[in-house]
């Protein structure tokens, strides 16, 4: 073999050594990089108008209830689902939750607000067909509105507790957790109208728990359900939602609506249409402010 050959084979070994080191060095230095994977989204975005919330149930059972094993750590401030979960008045899982008024009367419910976008148009249309409805409030959204809560009070509307932060999971936490959860709600609404009365209190998701009904009465609030569920938080438009009201509403029926969470001028044209039919056939009522 000639010394030129030698050398050109020894360079073609450093040259491999080389490409070897280089390559086991990337591999080290990948491991020891963090994950850069997007986490899973919490199901709450931001606007200028406010929290929007996830529109479909998101903890495993229907309704986005967390399962029996859940815990908190693994639940998480689950934001993530809409009340509008499919369960209806004759479930065993409502823990004694109000699905009916209780009297010939029907009522209108608004969840997740207040918003600054949609809430004063749900407030303008009930004013025009004189209606008193009531007002399931984020606590988060209270302490940003608090013009809006004084607002529906003003206007003759009942308040309701509706959680801090939408916590479809909240039911599945320590009582304390739950009560802390109620009482910093409470003191939102109240910060805006500081004499109105809050004895309703409704579980995001309609995900109910003897815990969170039990905390709830402890604090001298009635939990509350529904009877009637458009699914509006799905935005099926404003023909789906009338439709769906106008067929099921009955004497006693809760109806479940939502003035906030995200795009609800959907909503808003239903109602708009069901106004004046409903006003027909029914007396409505914004439910009672006295403790039951």
């Amino acid at each position: 073999m000639t010394r030129g050959s030698s050398t050109a084979r020894a360079a073609g070994i450093v040259t491999l050594v080389v490409a070897g080191l280089l390559g086991s060095a990337y591999v080290l230095g990948r491991s020891l990089v963090p994950d850069q994977t997007p986490r899973q989204s919490t199901g709450v975005t931001t606007s200028a108008d406010g929290p929007h919330y996830a529109d479909q149930p998101g903890l495993g059972e229907p309704g986005g209830a967390p399962s029996a094993s859940a815990n908190a750590a693994e639940t998480g401030p689950a934001e993530a689902g809409q009340d509008g979960s499919g369960r209806n008045a004759g479930d065993d899982n409502l823990f004694g939750a109000h699905a009916t008024t209780g009297t010939p009367r029907l009522a209108l419910t608004f969840d997740d607000g207040p918003d600054p976008r949609y809430t004063p148009q749900v407030l303008d249309l009930l004013r025009e067909y004189d209606v008193r409805a009531t007002f399931c409030v984020v606590g988060e959204n209270a302490q940003n509105h608090p013009e809006l809560v004084q607002s529906i009070v003003d206007a003759g509307h009942t308040l309701c507790n509706h959680s801090w932060h939408h916590d479809v999971g909240l039911g599945a936490r320590s009582a304390d957790a739950i009560r802390s959860d109620l009482l910093r709600t409470n003191a939102a609404i109240r910060a805006a109208v500081p004499n109105a009365p809050i004895v309703w209190y409704r579980q995001p998701g309609g995900a109910w728990t003897y815990p969170v009904v039990s905390v709830a009465q402890q604090l001298g609030m009635t939990p509350l359900h529904w009877s009637v569920d458009p699914s509006d938080w799905e935005l099926p438009g404003a023909n789906k939602i009338t439709a769906t009201v106008l067929s099921q509403a009955e004497p006693g029926s809760v109806v479940l609506l939502h003035d906030a969470g995200g795009d609800r001028q959907g909503t808003v044209e239903a109602l708009r249409r069901i106004l004046p039919d409903l006003t027909a056939r029914f007396e409505l009522e914004a439910l009672s402010t006295d403790p039951t």
